[in-house]
């Protein structure tokens, strides 16, 4: 009976989402899509990919709450993050120095700021 609790949709949760989601897109072009995944313990990612190339993710308490904040919103959901959906992804420098350039002697982006 727990499990189903966690598989329910959150409407309250699942609108704050969808104002991020709205103004993500909003911030970035105009429009956004995205691409729902189960990360841990019930909980699900929104990765989100502007218009313009910018990307981003959020966190719903659970894949139901993620799908609705989804449609609420009105983005075009993607079954995977790959193929048509990572094409649109820009990425800049920061990207490359973190995930490339630390493995093939790369630009750091320096000591973290405690």
């Amino acid at each position: 009976m727990a499990d189903n609790k966690q598989a329910a949709a959150h409407p309250k949760q699942a609108a704050k989402l969808a104002k991020q989601i709205t103004a993500f897109a909003k911030s970035h072009g105009g429009a956004a899509e995205g691409q729902l995944a189960h990360i841990a313990r019930g909980t699900t990612r929104i990765a989100l990919v502007g218009a313009n190339g910018e990307w981003g993710n959020l966190v719903a308490g659970s894949y139901e709450t993620a799908r609705q904040a989804a449609e609420i919103a009105g983005i075009t959901l993607h079954d995977d993050f790959d193929g048509e959906l990572a094409a649109k992804v820009r990425t800049g420098p920061y990207e490359w120095s973190r995930m490339a350039g630390i493995q093939i002697g790369g630009l750091s982006n320096g000591p973290a700021d405690n």
